[in-house]
């Protein structure tokens, strides 16, 4: 009788701890390129959002431009990732979610505003030197802010319409008296209205049968994530409802987005510009009841804040803009040049008689695209949308970059792409930053608007003629 040899007695890992391991270095291998990309593009944001000086302009245009090329990268080699694209997007934002802006003083105001509402007082009936100079009452940080939202502010109403102020109540309503507390609540409302643009964005690119990977040509575009995110503009709040309520008209609940339309127009007001354009789209009956509903929500959040000084005080604010600001214009600079050097013309008359003209050219093309495009049809609905903010942009005697972001989201729903060429290169404005007096250099500009102009002109001979850009048939 023979010894048995001991059985060998062997231990095996559970298949889901063995498969764990597999699946991260398959994924790893899948995508270490753009994974890679990802953490150098955190990195870049980390370094803009804590170490960058605004005055220093070859820091901020060499990150700028980096982070642009590497946008593009990540859209090219991932565009139909969703997961990673939007995961990425977010990670990029939470960067900026704990540190002051650096490129702008404009939130100081948001908060003063916020501290005066929270306290009883109707924001846009003192500037904050009256309030300072005739007012007992104290809010939190007041000389803080004051100072440090600048002397133009400071002397000026403010300008920000109903629905901007309550999101400025609520954060400092949040942040209690911490001006850190009341930078993060409203940077939470924009990073959640980003997410509604992309959702929006890719279900109307769906109902426009174009790709649901255009919606992140926003979503990931530096310009959106500095100026929105770390710089605390509210055109991705305005953009959220503006998305939101076109994707329902394109679904025929215009009864629905009607009000949804104005809260877009109650954060940012440029989307009035764009109604007259829904009467073909719409039918002259059904754009009756979209305009009276529109108007009736205005109205509505108009009244708590209404006195007979409100309207008075708000129009000559809002004047300024046509009158007396002057920052990275394209032909309004020409026209400038062109009258001090040929016309002895003094520039602060010419802005004033520029600015006036403005407003009427732009009503006649709204006029135009009314009337001459077929806009029954979404997307020419939307070119025209385009057509028209180009317009109003190129005359513009003030393009502050994050105005550009508007036509970045209303061109990925058509085939037009200057606008996302605009975006990068409406970094080259930056450069007044860099000086106390805000003074320009118009060879960056001429640049600026070389390369867009150009690559318009280009994308316009490509979709066949300058005819099929104001009056496209019906596709």
């Amino acid at each position: 009788m023979g010894l048995c040899s001991p059985k060998k007695i062997y231990f095996s890992r559970p298949q889901s701890d063995q498969k764990m391991p597999n699946q991260f270095f398959k994924y790893w291998k899948l995508h270490k390129v753009p994974i890679l990309l990802v953490f150098l593009i955190l990195l870049l944001y980390a370094v803009f959002a804590y170490d960058l000086k605004r005055e220093n302009f070859i820091m901020l245009i060499t990150l700028f431009v980096v982070l642009f090329f590497l946008y593009f990268k990540l859209i090219q080699l991932e565009k139909w990732n969703f997961k990673i694209l939007l995961a990425s997007g977010l990670l990029f934002r939470l960067v900026f979610l704990v540190v002051e802006p650096n490129l702008s003083q404009d939130f100081y105001r948001f908060i003063w505003d916020g501290e005066l509402i929270k306290n009883g007082i109707n924001p846009y009936l003192y500037t904050p030197n009256e309030f300072l100079e005739n007012n007992n009452i104290t809010i939190a940080n007041s000389h803080t802010l004051h100072e440090g939202m600048g002397s133009l502010s400071a002397r000026h109403y403010s300008n920000y319409p109903p629905l901007n102020q309550i999101i400025f109540f609520i954060s400092t309503f949040i942040g209690g008296s911490s001006i850190m507390g009341s930078l993060v609540a409203m940077r939470i409302f924009i990073i959640v209205a980003d997410i509604g643009v992309l959702y929006f964005a890719q279900r109307l690119l769906k109902k426009l049968r174009l790709s649901g990977h255009l919606a992140f040509w926003y979503f990931l575009n530096p310009l959106v994530i500095i100026e929105l995110t770390g710089n605390l503009h509210f055109e991705g709040v305005m953009l959220f409802f503006f998305v939101w309520a076109i994707y329902l008209v394109s679904i025929e609940k215009w009864k629905v987005a009607a009000p949804i339309y104005a809260f877009s127009i109650l954060l940012k007001l440029v989307p009035i510009l764009f109604l007259p354009l829904f009467l073909k789209h719409l039918g002259f009956k059904k754009s009756i009841f979209f305009y009276g509903f529109i108007g009736l929500t205005c109205i509505a959040f108009l009244l708590p804040f209404y006195s007979p000084m409100f309207i008075d005080n708000y129009a000559k604010t809002v004047g300024l803009w046509f009158s007396n600001f002057e920052f990275n214009a394209g032909l309004y600079n020409m026209v400038k040049k062109i009258g001090v050097l040929y016309f002895e013309a003094k520039p602060w008359e010419l802005v004033k008689s520029y600015g006036s003209l403005v407003p009427k050219l732009v009503i006649i093309a709204a006029l135009l695209l009314t009337v001459f495009r077929k806009n029954q049809n979404l997307k020419t609905l939307i070119s025209s949308m385009l057509a028209l903010l180009t317009f109003y942009y190129f005359l513009s005697s003030t393009v502050h970059p994050w105005y550009v972001i508007f036509l970045l989201v209303l061109a990925i729903f058509t085939e037009y792409r200057f606008a996302i060429i605009w975006s990068g290169m409406v970094a080259f404005s930056y450069y007044a930053y860099a000086n106390a007096d805000y003074k320009e250099n118009l060879w960056l500009l001429a640049l600026e608007y070389f390369v867009v102009f150009g690559y318009l002109a280009y994308e316009i001979l490509k979709n066949h003629n300058i005819k099929s850009f104001f009056r496209k048939k019906l596709v």
